[in-house]
C-alpha cells in the first residue's frame, strides 16, 4: 500500500484573532451609535463625524490585518494605536464638556480592540506597552480624572496583561505539545523499523545460526558470525537508536503537529482476512475461520496477519518442531478476534521481561506493537507446560494509523 504523509498544522491562536476580528466590527458599530444617539452632545459635529469616518473606513479596510500573527504586523499595531489614541484626545474638541462629565470617548470600547492585537500579537508586555498609552490618553482627555477614569484605566490594563499572559502560556504549552508529538511520532517510527528489522533480518540470523551450528564445520563457523550480529543488532534495536524519519519543521515553529497518514488505496475496498490467515493451515496448524468473509480494512488486516505470523513464528522457535497450534478467527459486529493458541511448554514467569531486556522484542514489538497501532490489544496468556495462548482484537473502525474499512 502506497502512504504519504501530510502534517496539518494548527494553533491554540487562531480563535483568538477571530474574537479579536468580530470585536473590532461589533464595538465600531457600538461607537457609531453612542455618536448618533448623543449627537445633540457634541459642540463640534463635524470632529465626531470626521474621526468615525475614519474608524470605520480603517476597521473595515484592515480587518484581514487581525486574521492571523503572521499579518499583524508592528506598523500595522502602531497605527492601529495611534487611531485609538486620536479617538480619545479628539473627544474634548467635539465635546466641550467630556471633560466635566466621565461619559464615553469618540472610539469607546474600539480602543480595546487595538491593546488586545498587542497582547495577541506580542504576549503580556506588548500588552503593558499599549495600555500605558491609552491609560496617559484617558488622563489627558478628562484633565481632571476622576476615579471613575483611574478605575476604567486600571481596567483595561490589568485585562490586557493577562489576556497577554493568557496567550504566552498558550504559545508555551504549543510547543510543548508540539515536542511530544515530534517525540511519539518519532518512536513510533523506530517501533516500525524494529518490528520489520525483528520479522525480516533478525529471524533469518537466527536460522543461519541454528542451521550452522547444527551442521558444523564451516557452517558452524558462519553460525557463530550470525548470532554475534544477531545479538549486536538486537541490541541496537532495544536500545532505541534505530533511526526515525525527521518529523515537520512546523513542529519547532510552536505549532500544534499532527502527523496523519493518508491511504492512497480506494476508499472502501477490504480485504478478507480469512485469505491472508489461511496459508498458515497445514500439518502443524489449525486454522478455524466463520462461514463467511472476515473484511477488515487492507491495512489492517495485514498488519493483524503479520502479528499472528509473529505469533506462530514463536511457537515454533519457543514450543519445539512438534508443537502443535490452533488459529481460531472470530468476526464480531464491532472487532475481530484472533486466538493463537499452542500445546508448548508455555512462558515461564518473568521469561518476556527478560526477552526484552536482552533485545528479544518479538512479542513487544510484532505483536503488541502492531496491534496497539491498530487501536486493539494483545492479551498473552501462559501457563508453564500448558502451553500459551495469544488472543489478538482488532476494532472494525479502526482507531490507529492503518485506516479502516468503510
Amino acid at each position: 500500500m502506497a502512504r504519504r504523509e501530510r502534517v496539518v498544522r494548527m494553533s491554540v491562536e487562531q480563535p483568538l484573532w477571530r474574537a479579536l476580528t468580530a470585536y473590532r466590527v461589533i464595538t465600531m458599530l457600538y461607537a457609531v451609535l453612542l455618536s448618533v444617539f448623543g449627537r445633540e452632545k457634541y459642540d463640534r459635529p463635524w470632529v465626531a463625524v470626521a474621526f468615525l469616518v475614519v474608524m470605520v473606513v480603517w476597521t473595515l479596510v484592515t480587518l484581514p490585518k487581525v486574521s492571523g500573527a503572521a499579518a499583524c504586523t508592528k506598523r500595522f499595531l502602531g497605527a492601529d494605536l495611534t487611531v485609538a489614541l486620536a479617538g480619545i484626545l479628539l473627544t474634548p474638541l467635539a465635546d466641550f464638556e467630556a471633560q466635566q462629565v466621565d461619559g464615553p470617548t469618540l472610539s469607546s470600547i474600539w480602543t480595546a480592540g487595538a491593546v488586545l492585537a498587542y497582547a495577541i500579537k506580542g504576549g503580556w508586555r506588548w500588552a503593558a506597552f499599549a495600555s500605558t498609552f491609552v491609560a496617559v490618553a484617558n488622563i489627558i482627555e478628562r484633565g481632571h480624572p476622576s476615579r471613575d477614569t483611574f478605575h476604567n484605566v486600571l481596567l483595561v490594563w490589568v485585562a490586557s496583561i493577562a489576556i497577554g499572559y493568557v496567550v504566552e502560556v498558550a504559545r508555551a504549552s504549543e510547543r510543548t505539545l508540539a515536542r511530544a508529538l515530534e517525540i511519539e511520532a518519532a518512536t513510533r517510527e523506530r517501533e516500525r523499523l524494529a518490528r520489520d528489522i525483528h520479522d525480516s533480518v533478525l529471524q533469518v540470523l537466527a536460522m543461519v545460526q541454528r542451521r550452522g551450528t547444527a551442521i558444523g564445520g564451516e557452517a558452524a563457523e558462519l553460525g557463530r558470525m550470525a548470532g554475534e550480529q544477531e545479538v549486536a543488532l538486537r541490541t541496537l534495536v532495544s536500545s532505541g537508536l534505530v533511526p526515525a524519519t525527521r518529523v515537520s519543521e512546523d513542529a519547532a515553529e510552536g505549532a500544534v503537529v499532527r502527523s496523519v497518514e493518508v491511504d492512497d488505496e480506494p476508499s472502501g475496498r477490504a480485504d478478507d482476512l480469512r485469505s491472508l490467515l489461511a496459508p498458515h493451515a497445514g500439518s502443524r496448524v489449525s486454522f478455524a475461520e466463520p462461514g463467511a468473509p472476515v473484511l477488515l480494512a487492507p491495512a489492517a488486516a495485514r498488519e493483524l496477519a503479520a502479528a499472528v505470523s509473529a505469533a506462530l513464528d514463536n511457537v515454533r522457535v519457543h514450543a519445539g518442531e512438534n508443537a502443535q497450534a490452533w488459529i481460531l478467527v472470530e468476526d464480531w459486529p464491532d472487532e475481530v478476534i484472533v486466538t493463537v493458541r499452542d500445546d508448548g511448554p508455555g512462558i515461564p514467569e518473568g521469561r518476556l521481561a527478560q526477552a526484552e531486556g536482552e533485545g528479544r522484542m518479538g512479542v513487544a514489538l510484532s505483536i503488541r506493537g502492531r496491534l496497539r497501532d491498530l487501536g486493539g490489544t494483545a492479551e498473552l496468556i501462559s501457563v508453564p507446560g500448558q502451553g500459551t495462548e495469544v488472543e489478538l482484537k482488532v476494532p472494525k473502525v479502526s482507531r490507529g494509523k492503518a485506516g479502516s474499512a468503510r
